[in-house]
């Protein structure tokens, strides 16, 4: 049975951006009014003030933090770094990178939109960590495209992978691993034939969906992961597993349904956008465009600002299961227990996951902590829609370090803000064209407003447990900022400043613009630069735009920093965030080919220096698909993404990608390791030591240093078939500086010289080190499988929306 979308988007859409994935994805959000109507001011319309730049301009206190076991969301990488008596490869050409990252590189050009390839640069190769459908433990069975099930989906890997995280086991010495994946949504059309009857493919669609949890191993640093069939922390996350709701909507009135009549506990989680790694280690995964799964009565205030209605849902899930119909007697608040944050335990497969009804409910993009210097968490998060906007969550109990269940309560209470952005030049200035103000920069100042604060309500007229379930009304009514779609919030561990990444916004107007969203119909989107004035639970902070995106090359109004805009790597539609163990940002895009018509892709932007604000393409995903969840392990050459959804716009009998197997089938939503290639009939062999005379023992010699290994061949690794010549357009020039360009000004605030030592955060490797021992060494319960002993290692072969 073909699934007949409502392709609302498909004459609205530009360039490639596919309408299959504005209406599975989002449920065609941007062909359907804003959901925010409410009265609040655009930043343009604030009369701006004449704010000295140099009292706001500045970086924060820059002490890295150390994590015992971290991830690569801006936690740094002590536990990744390389065997320092390897060798040190070369790779090409390739320039020096920003502040020393060993991840050198020469950018790759762009690469067109109809290529069914994954690009990388000289001297790099890729492999698939996991693809959809591989079989996690002892009794899965092996993916077959004709023979799926749902007996079968629920043990096997899900769905368009997107936020991924990446956790060394402690005591492996960096060759064994835990990996957590979010699967964000599913497409029938080109995952099922034709003739798979409706009521079977919803099945397999919901099993295919969640989240999961896989170890991985591999020989050393040098090789690539794969993934271990029957690993004993592998564990499927599916409809029907429990979540425990925290916070202030916990056991309240809005989210009691008849068959949780406690409402407490919850089933399932869908719409995995992006998340985050805690100090703690346990990972946040965000609930986004949750309200294209329900039917519900659409004259509720609080569905309609979310838009949902009562139209039949995307996936057809309440014709399976009736708690997803809304509509129905005692299933009116189900849909009030979807829009939250999640907080899961890789370390533990019995452990029940939560719900943080404290962080607010709205789409959210993900989620991202740091611990404050006086030891709070501060949790920074985005709504994924046009016209809304970024929130940050301060917890009331402070970190402890080595008190892993303590941590793990910091979400359940706290402050819950929401941010206005100001502006500092003359309306006039921003005229909705991105053209940079007179002053060189799109900067200002901000105020997080407070709707809980000390456990409680500062909107007038709601409830501490209303402001949680219905976030966003209860933020209209004290006057944030529209954005241009927030999606990752990510603070840096390196400068603690936090990074927007601010995807699009076609519904724009210019009357509409303001400093921070300074372009009308913005098609390529922004990145942000907030940095607290003060501590991390500052309520005031300061603000610029790094870089106002799109491709110079063709025309677009561009802001690149320092550098001259037409030298840099062109990028559109910027997504997901992470930091490489030196502090320099990464992006990931989703919709570029509606953009400036190239695939999406991971980019390298550096951010301090003359050199600020320059972008390099590292590497370019293939047909229709979108770069998601950016892992970048610089210190083992190394990087890793979620390719999702490659070949969209296909059916199961015409697939339009065939990544990542090549052999005719169809595309598999995958992650994929990007790792340094290594001359190993070259790489030296360390000598060995010279015998020592016994009546007078001398020192031993020091060991040559190794010598340097060659590059082998590039690997753009075409599809079989493919011209290589077509991959590419022509390669973008070396950045260059301008002659006459305005520096960032960085001064210091007066506070960050009263800030005081840096709080250790890292997750506790000494008891969750021992834990995971003993699972490993005796055995774990699955989910969804029996307590076996672990198989040997299986082998992986060698939004979004478009602007809603």
């Amino acid at each position: 049975m073909v699934l007949h979308l409502p392709l609302l988007m498909k004459d609205h859409v530009r360039g490639k951006r596919s309408a299959v994935t504005c209406a599975l994805k989002c449920d065609n959000q941007c062909a359907k009014p804003a959901c925010n109507t409410s009265n609040n001011s655009y930043l343009g319309d604030i009369v701006s003030a004449a704010i000295s730049r140099r009292s706001l301009l500045g970086g924060a206190a820059a002490s890295a933090l150390v994590i015992a076991a971290g991830g690569t969301q801006g936690m740094g990488q002590a536990a990744f770094a390389a065997d320092p008596s390897a060798p040190n490869p070369t790779i090409g050409s390739a320039p020096e990178a920003p502040n020393g990252s060993k991840l050198r590189f020469t950018p790759i050009a762009p690469v067109n939109k109809d290529v069914d390839e994954f690009n990388v640069p000289e001297g790099y190769r890729w492999a698939p960590v996991i693809k959809w459908g591989d079989p996690l433990f002892d009794d899965s069975p092996e993916f077959d495209w004709n023979n799926q099930s749902v007996e079968a989906q629920i043990k096997q890997f899900g769905y368009n992978n997107d936020y991924t995280e990446i956790q060394e086991i402690p005591g492996s010495d960096g060759l064994r691993a835990v990996m957590f994946v979010n699967h964000e949504y599913t497409n029938a059309n080109i995952m099922f034939p034709e003739d798979m009857p409706k009521h079977d493919q919803v099945a397999i669609t919901m099993a295919a969906q969640g989240l999961t949890v896989v170890e991985l191993e591999r020989k050393d640093r040098k090789s690539p992961y794969t993934y271990v069939k029957g690993g004993k922390l592998n564990r499927r996350f599916l409809p029907d597993t429990e979540y425990e709701l925290t916070g202030p909507a916990a056991g309240s009135e809005f989210v009691i349904t008849k068959e949780d009549p406690e409402g407490r506990t919850i089933l399932g989680t869908f719409a995995n956008c992006s998340g985050g790694l805690t100090p703690w280690g346990t990972l946040l995964s965000g609930e986004e465009n949750f309200h294209g799964y329900f039917r519900a009565n659409e004259n509720i205030q609080s569905n309609a600002r979310l838009g949902i209605d009562s139209k039949e849902s995307v996936y057809g899930f309440e014709g399976n299961d009736p708690r997803f119909n809304a509509t129905e007697d005692g299933y009116e608040n189900e849909v009030n227990r979807f829009g939250y944050v999640i907080e899961i335990d890789p370390w533990d497969p019995t452990s029940t996951p939560k719900k943080h009804s404290a962080l607010g409910r709205f789409k959210h993009e993900g989620a991202n902590v740091i611990i404050a210097e006086n030891g709070h968490a501060v949790v920074y998060s985005g709504d994924d829609e046009r016209f809304e906007y970024m929130y940050k969550f301060v917890s009331k109990k402070k970190y402890v370090e080595g008190d892993r269940a303590h941590n793990m309560k910091l979400l359940t209470e706290g402050d819950l803000y929401v941010a206005r952005f100001t502006g500092n030049s003359p309306a006039a200035e921003i005229d909705g064209s991105g053209k940079t103000p007179a002053d060189g920069q799109f900067d200002g100042t901000g105020e997080w407003l407070p709707l809980i604060l000390d456990g409680k309500s500062q909107v007038e007229g709601m409830t501490v447990e209303e402001i949680a379930v219905n976030t966003r009304t209860a933020a209209d009514k004290v006057g944030p900022t529209k954005m241009d779609r927030p999606e990752d919030v990510e603070p840096s561990h390196h400068s603690r400043k936090v990074y927007a990444a601010l995807t699009n916004n076609s519904k724009r107007e210019s009357n509409q613009v303001d400093e921070a969203n300074p372009r009308a119909k913005n098609r390529d989107g922004q990145v942000l630069e907030l940095d607290e004035l003060g501590d991390q639970t500052s309520t005031e902070f300061a603000w610029n735009l790094l870089l106002v995106a799109g491709d110079p090359n063709g025309g677009d109004q561009t802001f690149y920093g320092n550098v001259d805009p037409k030298s840099v790597s062109p990028i559109s539609c910027p997504d997901n965030l992470a930091f490489d163990s030196v502090g320099n940002l990464w992006i990931s895009t989703d919709g570029a080919p509606s953009g400036i018509g190239y695939n999406d892709g991971l980019f390298r932007v550096t951010l301090e220096g003359d050199m600020r604000g320059n972008v390099e393409q590292f590497l370019s995903v293939p047909r229709e698909a979108e770069t998601c969840g950016p892992i970048v392990r610089d210190e083992d050459y190394s990087a890793f993404v979620s390719v999702q959804h490659p070949g969209e716009d296909g059916k199961f009998s015409e697939q339009h990608s065939f990544f990542p197997e090549y052999n005719q089938t169809g595309p598999r939503p995958t992650v994929v390791q990007v790792l340094a290639m290594w001359d190993e009939a070259e790489e030296p062999k360390p000598e060995p030591k010279p015998e020592e005379p016994k009546p007078k023992p001398e020192p031993k010699p020091e060991e040559p240093k190794p010598e340097e290994p060659k590059p082998e061949e590039p690997s753009a690794q075409p599809a079989p078939g493919k011209d290589p010549s077509d991959a590419a357009a022509p390669v973008a020039p070396a950045p260059k500086k301008p002659e006459k360009k305005k520096p960032v000004k960085k001064v210091k605030k007066d506070a960050e010289n009263n800030r005081g030592p840096l709080p250790r955060t890292g997750f506790e490797a000494a008891p969750v080190a021992a834990g995971a021992a003993a699972l490993l060494a005796a055995g774990g319960m699955m989910a969804a499988k029996s307590a076996k002993d672990a198989g040997p290692a299986t082998e992986a072969e060698g939004d979004g929306q478009a602007d809603a």
